[in-house]
């Protein structure tokens, strides 16, 4: 006989969890019992949404289901922004919430909540756990789901009562995960869609990606002299320094890059969903009339068509179509696009000066020519990170971790869990200085795992952001977007790390090289003059450009 937190933790064990994120809550109780001696590793966060955003970082990093504990009502409403970054993301997630006594539900009982009902758009799945001994089954399906088709979240509820109940009952081996063929009349229909392409694109993202894939796809790309390019946040699919890689599809994109966009005749989707971000808000390519060739490889049957129809549509993980296309013999190829293409790409990357004595560009470029090639590079939401998308060259896979959901707060929880599951790898986070207090209180967490992070805050003052569509939008009434900060550098010590400020851009490499000595969690603060917005934007001139803009 086990209590109903032992046979979860058990369950857990068969599916090889070896971490888990959470902070606890009396709701719980068995289960945090059922992981005292279990050997997997239980990472306790000071915020549910700390704990969430870790959950998802490590479901991006391993593409096995990162797995998070919270507790009931408030707990469950804090990891929810987790969850729709993993929804968002496609990323293998798994959420276990503490739930009331089930002899107490539909009074509006202490902390109360429908979790079908609230996490019913955000999840792949959401479900209570109501008999014991049903646990197996309902986690077995939670993992399945989790990592079928397109990945996501899912959430399971645990009412208290039912997790200290004793029950008989057999630990559950997982499901065999779907492992759909390629056909090879799949692999010679996208070649023969290919062919007769004067200006084909070819365009990667979404989940399932592995280092083979990334190898494949170079050796696909090289011989058959095809232009590639990332979808948002998925810049470390391809290594950059690539001839063929031409860049990335983010928000503010290359113009160059925009204009071949539209241009292109011919679009092989592999893995991405393809979506406004990559489009420009489906202004580039139109639902309505996309103008081109679509042929679309994902995982899920469902995905291909939701928005853009598609000539030719394989259902088939990404990796398995590229060791296939990376076995073809290429033709006469697109060589001199791509080299034309890669130009673009070199000028876009050359830096533009931002004002001020830290030039934020210059901070990028010396992380991204000194880092070695496996460095993790972590961010959350801002203008901050449109220069660690312009100017960071990744080099291989998994060293970009960043929410293509678009999610502030993300930087430092990735980070930490990705210093965790990689002690031996640098890990920086760049984070804007609202981005950062979103979540800097999970400092305290990377101090008490041995976490070694790099957090690098880029401080102007303001949601950057927000700051910048409201000069364009109503130049010069500033509301809501300035800000108080504290001293970041200070805040680190305080929690017992290493902390410094950097006022000069010149000063900045040494500083680094300190903050990584130091083998700690590490805060570097940047000073930014308040006129560095964007790359190549002051605030000065997207003023004048939105006066203009509103004149009649």
């Amino acid at each position: 006989m086990r209590h109903g937190g032992q046979i979860l933790v058990d369950q857990l064990k068969a599916h090889g969890v070896r971490r888990v994120f959470s902070v606890p809550g009396e709701s719980f109780l068995a289960a945090l019992d059922g992981l005292y001696d279990s050997g997997i590793d239980n990472v306790v966060c000071r915020h549910e949404g700390g704990a969430a955003m870790m959950a998802e970082a490590y479901g991006k990093m391993t593409g096995t289901p990162g797995v998070a504990f919270v507790t009931r009502g408030p707990g469950a409403t804090n990891a929810s922004s987790g969850i729709h970054v993993a929804s968002q993301d496609s990323t293998p997630m798994v959420l276990f919430v503490g739930q009331i006594a089930r002899d107490h539900t539909d009074r509006g009982a202490f902390q109360e909540v429908d979790y079908r009902q609230m996490f019913g758009g955000l999840a792949k799945w959401a479900a209570q756990v109501n008999q014991t001994e049903r646990l197996p089954e309902y986690i077995n399906r939670a993992f399945h789901l989790a990592q079928s088709g397109r990945p996501g979240p899912v959430v399971l509820a645990l009412p208290e009562d039912m997790l200290s109940a004793l029950c008989d009952v057999a630990t559950l081996p997982p499901s065999a995960p779907a492992r759909p063929g390629v056909a090879q009349a799949d692999i010679t229909a996208i070649l023969d869609r290919l062919a007769p392409a004067k200006r084909p694109l070819v365009v990667i993202g979404g989940p399932g990606w592995t280092p083979q894939a990334g190898a494949d796809l170079a050796r696909f790309a090289q011989t058959h002299g095809l232009p590639v390019v990332c979808s948002f946040r998925r810049q470390d699919f391809m290594d950059n320094r690539h001839p063929n890689f031409v860049g990335d599809l983010p928000v503010g994109m290359n113009p160059a890059l925009r204009k071949r966009l539209g241009d292109a005749d011919t679009l092989l989707l592999l893995g991405t969903r393809f979506g406004d971000i990559a489009t420009d808000g489906y202004q580039i390519v139109a639902p309505a009339d996309p103008g081109k060739t679509i042929i679309h490889v994902h995982p899920s049957p469902d995905e291909p068509g939701t928005v853009l129809r598609s000539d030719l549509t394989v259902t088939a993980r990404t990796g398995d179509v590229l060791a296939a296309l990376a076995r073809t013999n290429g033709g006469p190829g697109w060589h001199d696009l791509v080299a034309d293409m890669r130009a673009e790409y070199e000028v876009w990357h050359e830096p533009l000066e931002t004002p001020g004595d830290v030039k934020l560009e210059q901070v990028i470029r010396h992380l991204s020519d000194t880092l070695p090639d496996d460095a993790i590079i972590t961010n959350g939401a801002g203008n901050f990170a449109a220069w660690v998308g312009r100017y960071f060259r990744f080099k291989q896979h998994g060293t970009q971790i960043a929410p293509t959901s678009g999610s502030m707060g993300y930087g430092l929880p990735a980070a930490v869990a990705a210093s965790l599951e990689y002690p031996d790898r640098p890990v920086v986070c760049v984070a804007g200085d609202g981005d950062f207090q979103m979540t800097l209180n999970e400092l305290s967490t990377g101090m008490q795992y041995g976490a070694k992070v790099v957090a690098i805050v880029v401080n102007n003052g303001r949601y950057g952001t927000i700051r910048a569509h409201q000069e364009r939008e109503y130049p010069g009434r500033v509301s809501g977007t300035q800000m108080f900060n504290p001293d970041f550098a200070a805040l680190a010590r305080a929690y017992g790390g290493h902390g410094e400020t950097v006022t000069r851009t010149e000063d900045f490499p040494a500083a680094f090289a300190r903050a990584r000595a130091a083998a700690t969690m590490a805060v570097i603060e940047l000073t930014l003059d308040p006129e560095a917005l964007a790359p190549g934007m002051t605030l000065s001139a997207a003023r004048a450009a939105g006066i203009g803009r509103k004149k009649p």
